[in-house]
This record gives C-alpha cells, sequence and structure tokens, in this order.
C-alpha cells in the first residue's frame, strides 16, 4: 500500500509518501522507517533509491515514510530559509506522524538518513530515539567550509548552482557537532558507504561508524550516488537486511 502523507511544522506543510506492507499489521504494529533526503535531493532521491527501497522493504514487512524536507522537493517552505536546526525539526514531525499511524509499531520506528541527511539523523538521534540507525554516505559539516569565502559568511543568499543558500545554513553548518551527538546515544547503527565517494570520503563513515561503535559496510567501487545497478542492487540488499532484521 502506498499512499501521500503529510505533516505540518511551524504552519508548513511536508509532503511524502508512507509505503505499508500489503498483509495485515502483526499484532505489534509493523516496524517502519523514516528516510532523509539529502542536501538538494528530495524523497526520490538518485536513481529513485529512495522509492525502490521503500517498495523493497515493504516487501518485507517494513513500513516506510519519505518526505521532502521544508523548501525541498514539493513541500512547502523556500530552500533559503533551510538550516539542519529546521530539518530537525522536520524529523521530530516525521516521526510523530509516522508512531501515530494505524498498524506502525510506534516502538520500533527507525532511521535512514543519506549524504546530509546523515548529517540530520545524527542530530536528531537524541529527539526521536529511533529503534536503529542507518546512514548512507554520511556528510559532515566540513564539507561547506569551501563555501566560505576567505572564512567569511556571505551577507546573504549565495547562489548554489541555482538554488538559494541561505547565510543562516552556513553560519550554523560549520558550528554543528554530529560525531558527538552520535557517540552519546548508544543504539544500533550501521553505516553504508561507497569507497570511491570523493562528495563525502569514506573517512566520514569511519568516523561516523567510530562514534556509533557500529561497522561500515563498504560498497565496492561506488562513488557518492551509486551510479550502478550492481551497486544499488547491494546497497539496498545490505540496508534491508540490516533494517528487516531488526
Amino acid at each position: 500500500m502506498e499512499q501521500f502523507a503529510q505533516f505540518s511544522v511551524d504552519q508548513q506543510r511536508l509532503y511524502g509518501m508512507l509505503h505499508t506492507p500489503d498483509a495485515p499489521a502483526p499484532a505489534t504494529g509493523w516496524p517502519s522507517v523514516v528516510v532523509l533526503h539529502g542536501f538538494t535531493g528530495n524523497r526520490i532521491e538518485g536513481h529513485r533509491n529512495f522509492v525502490l527501497l521503500a517498495r523493497k522493504l515493504a516487501e518485507r514487512g517494513v513500513a516506510c515514510l519519505r518526505f521532502d524536507f521544508r523548501g525541498s522537493g514539493e513541500s512547502q517552505g523556500d530552500f533559503s530559509e533551510m538550516t539542519v536546526s529546521r530539518e530537525v525539526q522536520d524529523v521530530q514531525a516525521a516521526f510523530e506522524y509516522m508512531r501515530r499511524q494505524p498498524g506502525i509499531d510506534p516502538e520500533r520506528v527507525m532511521l535512514l538518513g543519506f549524504s546530509m541527511g546523515g548529517l540530520v539523523a545524527a542530530l536528531s538521534l537524541a529527539s526521536v530515539n529511533p529503534h536503529r540507525l542507518a546512514l548512507w554516505s554520511p556528510a559532515l559539516p566540513e564539507l561547506w567550509l569551501r563555501q566560505l569565502r576567505g572564512g567569511l559568511l556571505p551577507p546573504t543568499v549565495t547562489d548554489y548552482g541555482g538554488w538559494p543558500l541561505g547565510r543562516a545554513f552556513l553560519q550554523e553548518v560549520v558550528r554543528l557537532r554530529p560525531l558527538e551527538a552520535a557517540a552519546v546515544w548508544g543504539g544500533v547503527a550501521r553505516v553504508f558507504h561507497g569507497d570511491q565517494d570523493l562528495t563525502c570520503p569514506p573517512a566520514y563513515g569511519i568516523q561516523y561508524a567510530q562514534a556509533l561503535r557500529c561497522d561500515v559496510t563498504a560498497i565496492p567501487g561506488a562513488g557518492h550516488t551509486y551510479d550502478s545497478l550492481e551497486q544499488v542492487d547491494m546497497l539496498h540488499r545490505e540496508t534491508i537486511r540490516f533494517l528487516a532484521g531488526a
């Protein structure tokens, strides 16, 4: 079953898609996962990665909510207003929405974040306390340091390849400590990372795994967006094995 999802944060609507298994829910409810897209991404992601993953999870008895952060995809808000703190608020609202859904086990809602969504996921751990955490190619704040020309913040909005990147995002992101947040959490986690990732180097994934005290599943030959059928298949297969085994 697939149905449109919507919920609000500060009077702005967020839109997504809720995938649930076709079979009747068990007495305790289905386990589920909320997936977080990356910087300038959306609830579909490259190669339809989130769509395909969500459908495969539903076949394995795991519900899935994929949604657009405010200012991204079809959700309300403007990208120039986007900050990590705002996206953490969106994650909190998404978890509240998921835990209220019929047939969902509110104690087994998991979290998956891709790229900047992984950074957001780490900073959301304390507030949502997911049953399990999966990170795909997680980003670190240093990724955006190159936007600080001469170490200075832009006065208002930066043209980031056609995206209006706000000063508030850059002002905040370089001060964030996602690894510290990950280290405090102490739950069950797994990091998945392409070993040829040039955007978020594999060292990022290793640092997250060390903080989370978990393993890294390396995807051989994969770059940041997993650009072959074989890489996508392995990424999905191993992720589902981790999440569906909860």
